[in-house]
């Protein structure tokens, strides 16, 4: 009986023991779930904060690498010269979707540090979808005359992207038209001449040509975050992109036509970043750039920092098709 007794009594123990045991090994994985769900919660707080529509005012400067086409006297070839562009802006967006940019680009033009070109571009974007995001945008730019180096003559542009969000790989799409003058072709018609004959020596002269480019570019992005790295209310986002662009390219587009809401929507900034530009004297739709991006964001409350490097290849060029640049953005929200 003594030895029932004793046998009950190490049993009850030994499942007193168990269900402390199980206890303590419960306690840390509801604690770490709890933990999760707090993590997620900030996160999709934090991520609605970021892409909800509101009214505020944007300062920004850009400061990144190009190359710039000069004329060389006595020669038709023109000297590609690698320089760093410094572009500030001002820009004003309502959370019902309009805005108002207003920027500059800034180079050392022989003479100095000089604006060569002012922009001015009204959109719409429309965020008001969690699955989608699209928008439209105009730009005007007006270009300094007698530059040692060449510029488009398309003087205005018409842009339109959509971007799916809910996939963990956003696609976005973005085109553009862009047109000008006789007037603006005509001052530039040198140029223009000398960059049809860098690929193969031979350029047709036309003299009814329409002075017109359009161009499409397709993307695949994803965005990492980070939230309180470094201080509170501080994120960072890193972001790889491949982007592909075709299209005419009679003229070239202006390097900076896409606008904030495009940016904030797609990550697309860059049309085609080369060293060896060619244009055509035929108008016919072809490939023109794969770039990669690599981007990095550190955000501060309403101050962001952005370094971004651009891998981009660009297929008509016959030698020295890719090309790295380095660009960063500074810039502050009210």
């Amino acid at each position: 009986m003594m030895r029932t007794w004793s046998c009950c009594i190490i049993l009850l123990l030994l499942a007193g023991g168990g269900e402390a045991a199980a206890q303590k090994r419960d306690k840390p994985f509801v604690d770490s779930t709890a933990y999760y769900d707090d993590l997620f919660d900030d996160m999709e707080e934090f991520l609605d904060s970021v892409t909800a529509p509101r009214t505020f005012f944007l300062v920004n400067i850009g400061v990144n690498d190009a190359y710039f086409n000069y004329e060389q006297e006595g020669s038709f070839d023109l000297l590609a010269k690698r320089q760093l562009t410094y572009t500030p802006s001002v820009g004003y967006y309502h959370k019902g979707g309009l805005g108002l940019n207003l920027s500059a680009t800034v180079v050392n033009d022989g003479t100095g540090l000089n604006a060569f070109q002012y922009l001015a571009t009204a959109s719409y974007d429309y965020f008001q979808q969690t699955a989608f995001a699209t928008g439209i945008n105009y730009t005007r730019y007006f270009t300094r005359r007698d530059l040692p180096f060449y510029t488009t003559p398309l003087q205005n542009e018409v842009g339109a992207y959509f971007t799916y969000k809910r996939w963990w790989v956003k696609p976005a799409v973005f085109v553009s038209y862009g047109w000008g003058s006789r007037e603006e072709y005509a001052e530039r018609e040198a140029y223009i001449t000398s960059l049809r004959l860098r690929p193969d020596g031979f350029t047709r002269v036309r003299t009814n040509e329409t002075i017109s480019d359009f161009s499409l570019s397709l993307s695949a992005r994803h965005d990492f975050w980070w939230l309180n790295v470094g201080m509170k209310h501080a994120s960072l986002r890193i972001t790889p992109q491949v982007v592909f662009t075709s299209g005419t390219q009679k003229f070239g587009f202006n390097q900076n036509a896409n606008t904030y809401g495009v940016v904030r929507a797609t990550n697309l900034n860059e049309l085609i970043a080369t060293e060896n530009q060619s244009l055509d004297d035929q108008l016919y739709f072809q490939p023109l750039s794969l770039a990669g991006f690599l981007r990095v964001e550190y955000s501060w409350k309403r101050i962001f920092l952005q370094p971004q490097y651009v891998l981009n290849y660009y297929f008509p060029a016959g030698s020295r098709n890719f090309l790295g640049l380095f660009r960063f953005n500074v810039g502050m929200y009210f």
